[in-house]
């Protein structure tokens, strides 16, 4: 497998590393999280290369090296961001959600608001998160991605990164490096780009035949790992891609709320009878 900078070669778009990657290095490096906001079936994580599996929950925040894997029923959305700033809650919430995790007390809910890293794992997938840093230069940030989608398929979608910095998600067969791109992608090489700003997706991955191929797929293009050709993407999948991807279209907030009880008792203080019954009394 190449290294996954040939993979920037192989577009002008991944061609843009410059002076600015000395600047970044010269930065503190710190280290990112994925947020976990929303889960739908039976979905798990781990924390030690898959040896133990453990239930996720919505507002699990997971670091580089940990897993998620989805059951046959089971979706997860992930926010990819920056380190986190505690606390998050309000000090007075109002509502009841459901907690970050089974070992925590208190309830979380989440509340879409803007566009964010976002990756949607669908039944049947296993990813792990290799690497998620960011640096702040001052001037920009920096953020380093880096994802191992082991089998299953997911979709993503990624902000228009500066220009140090890289989003890459690695196949069994293969790899590939995006930004500034809504797309989604198969552990088998199967590639669907619904929208991208910054020139669409690398992809460097050895075909079934066994020969090594670079591809750029193109905004509104597939491709398809049988055929190893890129194509137009069929009129009944843009549908389904635009429903999904409007849905990743937000950024979630996290809201730890709970309802404050407001019933009254009036208690009469000449109505009413009091009686004492003696412990030893049938």
């Amino acid at each position: 497998m190449k290294n996954y900078k040939n993979i920037f070669a192989a577009s002008v778009f991944f061609c843009v590393l410059t002076g600015v990657v000395a600047t970044a290095s010269a930065q503190d490096s710190k280290p990112g999280f994925a947020t976990v906001v929303r889960i739908e079936g039976n979905c798990t994580y781990s924390l030690d290369n898959g040896a133990v599996w453990h239930p996720l929950v919505p507002g699990k925040y997971l670091a580089a090296g940990s897993q998620i894997r989805t059951s046959d029923n089971g979706v997860v959305d992930v926010i990819l961001g920056k380190e986190i700033d505690l606390p998050q809650a309000k000090w007075a919430p109002e509502r009841i959600s459901l907690a970050r995790d089974q070992q925590v007390r208190g309830m979380i809910t989440y509340t879409p608001t803007a566009e964010q890293n976002v990756v949607r794992l669908t039944p049947n997938t296993t990813l792990a998160i290799d690497k998620l840093n960011t640096t702040d230069t001052g001037a920009d940030t920096v953020s380093d991605t880096e994802l191992d989608l082991k089998q299953g398929k997911i979709f993503a979608s990624v902000l228009k990164l500066s220009g140090a910095s890289q989003y890459i998600v690695k196949i069994p067969n293969g790899i590939a490096g995006v930004r500034g791109t809504k797309f989604s992608l198969g552990a088998d090489g199967s590639v669907n780009v619904y929208e991208s700003k910054t020139g669409g997706l690398a992809l460097d991955m050895t075909l079934p035949n066994g020969t090594k191929q670079t591809f750029q797929i193109l905004e509104g293009q597939l491709i398809d790992p049988a055929t190893g050709s890129p194509a137009s993407i069929p009129a009944a999948l843009v549908g389904e891609l635009n429903r999904i991807f409007t849905a990743l279209k937000t950024l979630y907030i996290e809201q730890v709320n709970f309802t404050f009880d407001r019933t009254i008792t009036y208690v009469s203080p000449t109505i009413g009878q009091f009686q004492f019954f003696d412990q030893f009394q049938f």
